[in-house]
């Protein structure tokens, strides 16, 4: 008896490998956009991850790394290129001066927003695509005949773009 649970049906690639490309055709997006604004995109990143902070969490080093899945040494040298271009600050706990904490300057700042309004003109054309594929790895791996019938039926993510322009 096989275990269909480790059964992988071609629609569950297709769906996968087109998900995959919607989310890099947006990080490829993103990528540019930054260079652009004459930042990397990990500088980006780093700042997005400071001004997104939630109002409970004070943007530290560790926090800094787990966001952007770095490794602690690796968030240091992160904020360090960034202090030397002037784009955050870091200070010293109060309590612990072991604590790092971090900030944007006021030019950091004015390149973030730039940088945010941008995405979100990207994202307005971009989320249809990344949602329809999102939602066909959902139903891809859900199973059921009618998912799979209308999966089958559906045109692939993000095609209307590509032949519009």
């Amino acid at each position: 008896m096989t275990d269909n649970r480790r059964d992988v049906k071609a629609a569950e690639y297709w769906a996968l490998a087109d998900f995959r490309y919607q989310i890099r055709r947006f990080l490829r997006f993103s990528e540019d956009a930054a260079r652009e604004a004459g930042v990397e995109p990990q500088h980006h990143q780093l700042m997005l991850a400071v001004k997104g902070a939630p109002d409970d969490v004070e943007p530290r080093i560790g926090y800094l790394a787990e966001r952007l899945q770095l490794q602690h040494h690796s968030a240091v040298e992160l904020v360090d290129r960034l202090v030397k271009r002037g784009l955050i600050e870091r200070s010293r706990g109060d309590e612990d001066r072991r604590e790092v904490h971090v900030k944007l300057t006021a030019r950091g700042e004015r390149i973030l927003k730039d940088l945010t309004l941008h995405h979100r003109e990207e994202l307005r054309t971009a989320a249809p695509a990344l949602v329809t594929a999102l939602k066909k790895v959902m139903v891809s791996t859900h199973g059921s005949r009618k998912a799979q019938h209308d999966y089958k039926h559906a045109a692939p993510a993000g095609i209307e773009r590509r032949i519009s322009r």
